[in-house]
């Protein structure tokens, strides 16, 4: 009932068709609509997210629209006649009946039920895309450059930055603090992530990257293929960072079919945007800030009772081992030596 309210109070009445849709970081909702659409409703994680970082992604997500590259830009809201009801109380969770929408909104785009944050976008069916071709590659690389080339006319003021410090140093600190590393696990994963930490501020150091604005978390998982060719359904990581990131996640298998991915996904994008190919110094140390991010995620996001679900083997002295492992083949990587 509470996501049915929360349609309702900003003039999009639902008709009862509902399904939850795969997110562990936000809680995400496919809702039929009275007039007989679909809209994907995205209940934003609380505290997270400031309201100034999640209408920066709205509004390049327009720029984007504006410029026919095929994202899923949020609709714009209103609020509904008889909903400009201010609840008492701090639900906790989606589930509390009591929630409701305030009068108001946020860029026209942005909405709350109460506590909760929400936007609506339209829904857009696709496939995965068929990453083993080499036109489909091109496809993606030019989407990709022209995603870049928007990307790079504005900076963002309240986004992340990627940075060593932002994705990698906070993280192992915070995980050092708070991640209830096993002790018998703990001096070795810290001595591992330090050094690799240490290899990939060099690499920054000496590329020196130029920052634009990027989707952030560009894998295979967040593009859809259409008949139309590949869209994007997904900005919430949008940052500012080095163009090398929204492309690295795309590659996979062994080292000779990677590069080829590569030159593919590099010769499209050079259709519509200039690449810089010392940023190609970048590949492994990046992958190191998103393994031990990706660790610090997960700590962090422990309390919710999803993540114990989806995410069995975290936090035992075996993962840590693991993870120990990876920064060892990363730290060999980044040194030419993998």
């Amino acid at each position: 009932m509470a996501v049915l309210q929360a349609m309702d109070t900003v003039g999009l009445p639902a008709d009862g068709r509902l399904l939850q849709l795969n997110s562990y970081e936000n809680r995400v909702f496919q809702v039929g609509l009275d007039d007989g659409r679909f809209g994907v409703v995205k209940f934003y994680r609380p505290l997270r997210w400031t309201d100034a970082q999640i209408l920066e992604e709205h509004g390049f997500a327009a720029e984007l629209v504006a410029d026919e590259i095929p994202v899923m830009a949020p609709w714009t809201l209103s609020a509904a006649p008889g909903h400009d009801v201010h609840v008492h109380g701090q639900p906790t969770t989606l589930a509390d009946a009591s929630i409701q929408a305030e009068a108001s909104t946020d860029g026209d785009k942005l909405s709350h039920a109460h506590r909760f944050r929400f936007s609506v976008t339209p829904r857009r069916a696709g496939r995965a895309p068929e990453l083993e071709d080499p036109a489909t590659l091109e496809w993606i690389g030019r989407f990709l450059g022209r995603l870049h080339r928007v990307g790079a006319r504005s900076a963002f003021a309240h986004r992340v930055h990627l940075t060593p410090a932002t994705l990698g140093w906070h993280s192992r600190d915070w995980l050092l603090a708070h991640g209830d590393l096993p002790p018998d696990a703990a001096t070795g994963w810290a001595t591992a992530a330090q050094e690799a930490l240490q290899q990939v501020d060099d690499a920054f150091d000496r590329v020196q990257p130029q920052a634009l604005r990027l989707h952030g978390d560009c894998h295979a998982g967040n593009l859809l293929w259409t008949p139309d060719g590949p869209h994007f359904v997904d900005l919430d990581d949008a940052m500012m960072g080095p163009a090398i990131q929204d492309i690295w996640m795309l590659l996979s298998g062994e080292p000779d079919a990677a590069r080829q991915q590569l030159r593919c996904l590099l010769r499209g994008y050079e259709d519509f945007h200039d690449f810089h190919d010392a940023e190609l110094a970048l590949i492994e140390p990046l992958r190191t800030l998103r393994l031990i991010h990706h660790s610090a995620w997960l700590a962090k996001r422990w309390q919710d009772p999803a993540f114990p679900i989806a995410f069995p083997w975290f936090g035992g002295a075996s993962y840590w081992a693991q993870q120990t492992t990876q920064l060892r083949e990363q730290i060999a990587a980044m040194a030419g030596r993998g």
